[in-house]
């Protein structure tokens, strides 16, 4: 290994709201049982694609008091919660901390989709004057910073990261550069989104990225599997606290992994279609290595993008090979969670710093032996997880537009 681990910024804190469930052990449990959270949904009724992964028993009102909930989109509302569970978990308090030296930066792509879809129904139908006046303020994409913020008394930098379904990855990755340069002393950072909604999942099904295995739900998200059809919409929030690792060392902090290395990239070929080689995918992952003083040899673990769909986990099992070789145990846990777009990036970071932090690999749910067409030698684990201790991980994202990033994560 080049360079050194010390000069990485370490995970203290971690909220997770997703479909396999509310709170980092929930999550884990779910995770490590390989067994899909996708689901028939009543909201998508008549839908030609009726089925998703939603987060169970969120009770929005419970978790943050009706005024609260009733202000924000959902896909605030899971931010929010997000963001309290991951303060306490770090041990830290918002109510005594110094706000100014604080940022926030959450990774989101679709904003308030089911809001403005109900609202404009709502406009469209001749009711001009029963339009809420929180549209707007419920809908902007920025809003999810700005509202996770005000609830933890944040008065450093906010922004919000818009790359498609990298977003919550590219802002783990801007929040590790705030850190490092001294802007900041702690960053909450992850990603949330919320759009299972019967006019944005028309539109991903008639781009042809949803599986349509909808007499199926649980076995319709099968990333790398042969007979895999495309993704399974869903829901989430993941929230990371951030602090450079010498901070974290020096308040004794429970580190689970240290971020070592960070980059991104764009593919500069086609609006909604990979590299067929991985090409971006593969610079920004070599990148991130070379950042983190890391060889591709010593990767262990890696919790791929893996959506379920053909080309996307054939395209990124070639870059994989053609950084890591055949090595490294690769795992895609939207078999479980479905892909929850704009958040996955960071759910996953959550999902590698967790695999480091208990010497485990999740398997990858729903397949049982990869699609004969990935011509690379790359080693998904199936079945069940893998208990071994692991030193170095990857996280790997990609996104409409060509977005790519990826994040190495090291043992704390």
């Amino acid at each position: 290994m080049r360079g050194t681990r010390g000069r990485g910024v370490a995970v203290t804190g971690i909220g997770l709201v997703t479909p396999a469930g509310i709170g980092v052990e929930e999550n884990w449990r779910r995770i490590l049982s390989g067994v899909s959270t996708a689901a028939t949904d009543p909201e998508l009724k008549g839908e030609r694609v009726d089925i998703s992964c939603r987060v169970p028993g969120f009770d929005p009102t419970t978790e943050l008091g009706r005024r609260t909930a009733w202000k924000l989109d959902r896909f605030a509302q899971l931010a929010v919660v997000g963001a309290r569970q991951a303060v306490a978990d770090a041990g830290l308090d918002s109510g005594s901390w110094d706000g100014t030296r604080i940022g926030v930066v959450i990774g989101n792509s679709l904003g308030g989709a089911a809001t403005f879809e109900k609202q404009l129904r709502t406009y469209f139908d001749g009711a001009p004057e029963d339009v809420s006046a929180l549209m707007i303020p419920m809908g902007m994409v920025n809003m999810v910073a700005g509202y996770v913020a005000m609830d933890q008394r944040i008065q450093g930098p906010s922004l919000v990261t818009a790359t498609a379904c990298a977003s919550g990855a590219s802002a783990v990755g801007t929040a590790r550069q705030w850190l490092l340069s001294g802007l900041c002393d702690v960053v909450l950072a992850g990603g949330t989104e919320a759009a299972i909604s019967p006019g944005t999942l028309n539109g991903l099904s008639r781009m042809g990225a949803l599986s349509t295995r909808t007499e199926d739900p649980a076995g319709a998200s099968r990333p790398f599997a042969h007979d895999r059809d495309g993704f399974v919409a869903g829901e989430g929030a993941a929230i990371l606290v951030l602090e450079r690792t010498e901070d974290a060392v020096a308040r004794g902090a429970r580190r689970y992994a240290d971020i070592a290395g960070f980059s991104a990239s764009s593919d500069a070929h086609h609006a909604t279609a990979p590299h067929p080689q991985g090409a971006g995918l593969a610079r920004a992952l070599r990148e991130a290595l070379d950042e983190a003083g890391v060889l591709p040899d010593e990767v262990e673990h890696v919790n791929a993008h893996g959506t379920s769909t053909p080309m996307n986990d054939l395209t990124e099992s070639r870059a994989l090979y053609s950084v890591l070789g055949s090595g490294a145990a690769v795992t895609s846990t939207k078999g479980v969670t479905g892909h929850t777009l704009a958040a996955a990036g960071a759910v996953e970071a959550a999902y590698t710093a967790l695999a480091l932090h208990h010497g485990a690999v999740p398997p990858t749910a729903n397949t049982t032996g990869l699609d004969p067409a990935i011509d690379v030698d790359i080693d998904v684990v199936t079945g069940a997880a893998r208990q071994r201790r692991i030193q170095v991980a990857a996280s790997t994202s990609l996104g409409f537009g060509g977005h790519n990033a990826a994040l190495v994560l090291t043992a704390a």
